[in-house]
């Protein structure tokens, strides 16, 4: 069969403003190709089309004209919660050019609302809910929709969700997404700036699943539980990069990555005896990043380490994160940075129970902690989050999938006052942590490493100049 994967633009920046998130940071998209190399391995012919990917073309019609050119039989969207209507709304305008083809989708937005979708929109004949690369590979063989594990369907009127697929235990048996299929992979995509100090980048996911249970976290797709690639895997993995696409910098977006202490003391060993000429970034959490291992991550060749935070007010971290201590953190950081790594705080603003208060803790504590990057997502409950059931009890919400991206405030929790009043606080910490003198002299020591970011700033400086407008705290 011939199938088109698509990639929709969606929306990824903030309501009203011209988006540009793709000149800040184009990721490949990894679930995609991770399924458009398990089609191919299973004997189809496969095209991606990244509608957020360089070159992109600049509006829904033309791209759904580019996937049409490609006589597919199926197209599959992959879509969040802000990219499902533009990706809706292309598969619609592909299947009137091209009648009769199917149109599946999956992703995290779809496995989180199931057969409810096909209600709704006609033009989706089939539903990927969970792990794709089985469940599409078994679709496109031609197999009768009845005994396809995670398939939601229609019957004559009636919607058929079928039982949920087992996972993939072994992600060792998963060949590597085909980063092949991307116009313009590596050179068209790129990480965050200054998160690199060689350059071409990339990015890989080296398990699925996690054993928390964060308030926030959509786990729809992988559940609950922890799979994971092999040392010997990973390797190769960062091998093929480095070999066939000359890659010389990899993010892991793990949320455990040294979970499983073994398979990374194993993978930093594979890095250290063979080296590949390469950098990593990774995330750790709280209460898994002892000095050793982080003295083998940077021997590995580790760059730098995220650690997920999010509050620094005790209450809103027991209910939203529970099991993580401000003092745990203060001494992670410590240690990652004694250990010649560079610390990435990641926090979020806006949650249930946010208060004026809560914030500028929050905002103190990350200025007292001397990191060397910081993130700051606004919080986005989404439909498959345990908060989503009794969130409109908690403030107002804005009920606009576009909008939900963690860069808008779709919702507003009842200790702030408005929407308004939230977006002034966040800009206001990110000047701050920005403008902050002793952030920006150890900023000012590592220019010359961050020579590659420079040069990427300098040729878009228009795009990022209108960007940080955005930040400006205003009155």
């Amino acid at each position: 069969m011939r199938i088109v994967l698509v990639h929709p633009a969606g929306s990824n920046w903030i309501k009203g403003k011209k988006d540009l998130a793709a000149v800040a940071n184009r990721m490949a998209p990894l679930g995609l190709l991770s399924i458009a190399s398990y089609l191919e391995k299973s004997g189809h012919e496969v095209f991606v089309h990244d509608c957020l990917g360089p070159g992109a073309l600049p509006g829904t019609e033309q791209n759904a004209a580019a996937v049409a050119s490609l006589r597919p039989d199926m197209i599959g969207v992959s879509a969040t919660t802000s990219g499902f209507l533009d990706g809706y709304r292309l598969a619609a305008l592909v299947k009137k050019k091209l009648p009769g083809i199917a149109a599946v989708f999956g992703g995290v937005h779809i496995s989180a609302l199931g057969g409810s979708l096909l209600q709704n929109y006609g033009d989706i004949d089939y539903l990927c809910l969970g792990e794709g690369e089985v469940t599409m590979a078994e679709l496109a063989d031609g197999r009768d929709p009845k005994g396809i594990g995670g398939l939601a369907w229609r019957e004559g009127g009636t919607v058929r969700v079928n039982p949920p697929r087992a996972h993939i235990a072994d992600l060792d048996s998963l060949p590597f997404p085909a980063y092949g299929k991307l116009a313009g992979f590596p050179r068209g995509y790129n990480l965050p700036l200054f998160s690199y100090t060689r350059t071409p980048g990339a990015t890989m996911i080296t398990s699925r699943g996690c054993p928390y249970q964060c308030s926030y976290c959509d786990r729809s797709v992988f559940r609950r539980g922890f799979r994971y690639n092999s040392a010997g895997y990973i390797y190769e993995h960062m091998k093929h990069l480095r070999t066939g696409f000359a890659v010389r910098h990899v993010n892991i977006y793990d949320d455990l990555f040294t979970m499983n202490r073994e398979r990374i003391e194993e993978l930093c060993r594979l890095l250290i005896t063979r080296p590949l000429g390469m950098n990593f970034n990774c995330a750790v959490r709280v209460g898994h990043a002892d000095d050793a291992l982080l003295a083998l991550l940077k021997k590995a060749g580790c760059l730098m380490v995220s650690l997920g935070i999010e509050s620094a007010d005790p209450a809103m971290l027991k209910r939203h994160k529970a099991g993580v201590k401000l003092e745990a953190v203060r001494e992670t950081v410590a240690r990652i940075q004694k250990n010649g790594l560079r610390a990435k705080g990641l926090f979020m603003m806006g949650l249930p129970g946010e208060t004026e208060e809560s914030i500028r803790a929050t905002s103190d504590f990350v200025m007292s902690l001397g990191l060397d990057d910081m993130n700051m997502a606004k919080f986005t409950p989404f439909p498959g989050a345990p908060i989503w059931a009794g969130i409109e009890k908690e403030g107002t919400l804005e009920n606009d999938w576009q909008q939900m991206n963690c860069l808008n405030f779709v919702f507003v929790p009842k200790g702030i006052s408005s929407r308004e009043r939230l977006d002034h606080l966040y800009n206001e910490h990110v000047k701050r942590f920005y403008s902050d003198r002793a952030w920006r002299r150890r900023f000012a020591k590592r220019l010359w490493q961050h020579r590659w970011s420079l040069w990427y700033l300098v040729r878009h400086l228009p795009s990022f100049a209108a960007a940080r407008k955005n930040f400006e705290p205003g009155k």
